[in-house]
């Protein structure tokens, strides 16, 4: 793979083998986030467990306390008062079988989050296979499928983000952007990473978490010292 330049002279600025306390990581990111746009700081941590098997996964959700930087777009499908409190509270789009109607003739997909009731669910469910792919099929566990429509979407907007770990046992997720500065990204790391650690599953043996790295959108990964194993 040939990198440009400006990532090139990035991994020349600092020990890639070294791994360093979070502040000093994190001060390393943002020296080498050099993209003319507001990159996004995502986090990736490789946890020592199998995650073919069901006892073993890890996922869970959070509120970041300074939130993602990201404006999130919200599909509630709900009908009656939960539609009504979906649209006081916030929702950019609020609908029932006409919304799954457009998403399956149109392949409209102009949102990031779904949340539904319930009692939708087998509404929802007849577009699950074009949700699915995309992440966006709603789920109890990240919730996504409530009867409190409005903590939901408050959740979403104010910088909810799902963690789970990938099929070679890495989650990566954002933790904000650049332009936060160091002590607010510094707290959303330190909130996600300790939620990843008390997500450890009880059938997880010997060390659960392998190695943590911090990266700008365009810039080269950094090691963080990971004292918890």
């Amino acid at each position: 793979m040939k990198y440009g330049k400006k990532y090139v002279d990035s991994r020349k600025s600092y020990d890639r083998s070294k791994a360093y306390e979070v502040g000093e990581a994190m001060d390393i990111v943002l020296s080498t986030a050099k993209a003319k746009f507001d990159e996004t700081i995502e986090l990736h941590v490789k946890l020592g467990v199998d995650p073919k098997q069901a006892d073993q996964q890890v996922r869970g959700v959070l509120v970041l306390p300074n939130g993602t930087g990201k404006s999130v777009k919200v599909l509630v499908i709900a009908k009656g008062e939960k539609a009504d409190l979906a649209t006081a509270a916030g929702a950019d789009y609020v609908g029932a079988e006409e919304m799954v109607a457009k998403i399956q003739k149109e392949s409209w997909f102009d949102f990031d989050v779904v949340i539904t009731t319930p009692d939708m669910m087998g509404v929802v469910g007849r577009i699950g296979k074009l949700l699915g792919p995309k992440g966006l099929m709603p789920n109890p566990k990240s919730g996504t499928v409530t009867m409190d429509v409005q903590k939901a979407i408050h959740d979403v907007k104010a910088g909810k983000v799902e963690y789970r770990l990938d099929k070679s046992a890495i989650i990566h997720c954002p933790i904000g952007k650049k332009s936060f500065g160091k002590e607010k990204l510094v707290e959303n790391y330190t909130a996600l990473y300790e939620a990843i650690v008390k997500a450890k599953p009880a059938a997880a043996k010997g060390q659960y978490i392998k190695s943590v790295n911090l990266a700008s959108t365009m810039g080269p990964g950094v090691k963080v010292l990971n004292k918890n194993s």
